[in-house]
């Protein structure tokens, strides 16, 4: 019987092991996660500054006061070329579509 008990406590104790290695690695995985997006949406500070509150004096459009929506349609006309731009078109080509879903929504407007 107290081997019984014994492999039910051993047993619990891995269960319990294996589901906190689990949390871990899916806490650690979206970090990562965190910091891919947001690192995807630094790409823009260059030139529309931290999280696109702008540049003075750049000359460069302010986009955080943009929505997600008008974010992603701006990217993906300049993607497409049915918007010209120096800089844009050709950035706008590195990204696919998925990444420019994801700049819009960190940098777009909640």
């Amino acid at each position: 019987m107290q081997s019984s008990f014994r492999k039910l406590g051993l047993g619990l104790v891995a269960f319990l092991s294996l589901s906190q290695v689990s949390l871990f690695a899916a806490a650690q995985n979206a970090d990562a996660t965190k910091l891919y997006h947001r690192s995807l949406a630094a790409t823009c500070a260059n030139c529309h500054g931290t999280d696109g509150k702008g540049v003075p004096e750049a000359g460069m459009p302010l986009i955080n006061n943009q929505s997600s929506a008008q974010i992603l349609a701006s990217m993906k006309a300049y993607k497409s070329g049915a918007r010209e731009g120096t800089i844009m078109p050709q950035l706008a080509k590195g990204y696919s579509d998925e990444q420019l879903q994801i700049i819009a929504n960190q940098l777009g407007k909640k």
